[in-house]
């Protein structure tokens, strides 16, 4: 089934949610959706994910500012007239409806589609997910990962501009979860529709999309690549966030070019502390390194005393927790490493892999082209929006 062929990118200008006038869930919200990109937001709970995709799908108004897609602004446009097919997480299907009239039901109410035309539809997306024997079964009858299939294909049959797509992996168990990220990902890589995905799962995020929209108490944090978001974090929030087991931060100042800290000492080279002492706004830092960016056991220059504390076997990776000074610091190693608590080693990490972070302002001082479109966005994502419009 081929997507629709109307233009789906999707344009946020300065848009706001305000509930009861007092707690601003959404707050000038600005980030361009290019056309077929598979976009996820992430963030904690209560960041605004769901809120923000409740406006575009239609059942949040929207306080301030304009959302487009295409060109179109959608302020006041009716929900089944948006063009966009929403996947939820409890699936929402019709429990006294067979499968086939669950994902035909949309399409009779919102389209002047024969029959036949319908029944084509839902066959023809039936084989896709896998599901052309469950068409006369109920949903009691099926399995989570068959419900889920169902509630997909009851989108793709709409052939919308847009999936929106609610934590729609949540209620199922490990195994299948990853199966039918996989699915997912074939799925809109061959209609091609633009699909905004939400989730608080961020190896969903890293692993499915073209981009990722990091949020926190309704402010943009970061709208760039997995690889961005992940290596060139452009805040502390940012860089704690994504990141499992999290990155490890440790209390310093900057003496000359060496980091300076309780039981660190790391000497830089002259350029990245001249970078650092530009963006510092106080003396206070905080030195950031990723658990597996760590060499466990290693001596030499800037090489750091640690302490075992736990041993945590995990198969192919363990994780060791250390104590360096008064501070956790976690280090991924091979799963044929496994010291015996109390024991006393060195580690050390190359300083092209650490971040530092200016302790007032929570800013990455050495994030080299992470995209922060916080505010009035990149310079990438203008240029893109005004190419969109003039087309």
């Amino acid at each position: 089934m081929a997507s629709s062929d109307e233009t789906a990118s999707v344009t946020f200008d300065g848009v706001r949610k305000v509930y009861g006038g007092e707690f601003v869930a959404i707050d000038e919200f600005d980030a361009f959706i290019e056309n077929g990109e598979f976009v996820t937001i992430v963030g904690p709970s209560g960041s605004g994910k769901s809120t923000l995709l409740r406006m575009i799908a239609g059942l949040e108004e929207i306080t301030e500012g304009d959302i487009r897609i295409g060109n179109e602004s959608i302020k006041g446009v009716e929900p089944q007239h948006r063009g966009i097919a929403m996947v939820f997480q409890n699936y929402a299907l019709y429990p006294h409806m067979s499968v086939e009239k669950n994902m035909s039901y949309g399409l009779k109410l919102t389209t002047d589609l024969s029959d036949d035309e319908i029944q084509r539809r839902v066959r023809e997306t039936a084989e896709m997910m896998g599901i052309e024997d469950q068409l006369d079964s109920k949903p009691s009858e099926l399995s989570g990962g068959q419900q889920q299939r169902v509630a997909t294909g009851r989108a793709i049959v709409r052939d919308p501009k847009i999936f929106l797509m609610d934590e729609p992996l949540s209620n199922l168990d490990a195994k299948l979860k990853v199966h039918m990220r996989t699915e997912l990902q074939r799925l809109q890589e061959e209609l091609g529709t633009t699909t905004i995905y939400v989730t608080h799962d961020q190896h969903e995020a890293l692993t499915m999309s073209d981009r990722i929209v990091v949020l926190d108490q309704g402010e943009l944090q970061q709208f760039g690549t997995p690889d961005e978001v992940y290596n060139e974090p452009v805040n502390r929030f940012v860089a704690d966030f994504i990141g499992s087991p999290a990155m490890n931060f440790f209390d310093v100042g900057l003496d000359g070019s060496t980091l300076v800290g309780e039981g660190i000492e790391y000497t830089l080279p002259a350029s990245t502390a001249d970078r650092i002492r530009e963006g510092m706004t106080g003396p206070d830092l905080e030195l950031g390194i990723r658990p597996e960016d760590i060499e466990y056991g290693s001596t030499g220059e800037n090489a750091i005393t640690a302490t075992v504390e736990v041993v945590e076997v995990a198969g192919s990776d363990n994780f060791l927790y250390l104590e360096v000074g008064n501070e956790e610091c976690r280090v991924r190693v091979p799963g044929g490493v496994k010291p015996g608590v109390g024991e006393q080693t060195q580690i050390t990490f190359d300083p092209s892999d650490i971040h530092v972070f200016d302790v007032a302002t929570g800013a990455n001082l050495l994030a080299d082209g992470a995209q922060q479109t916080s505010g009035t966005g990149t310079e990438t994502d203008t240029a893109s929006v005004s190419e969109e419009q003039s087309a």
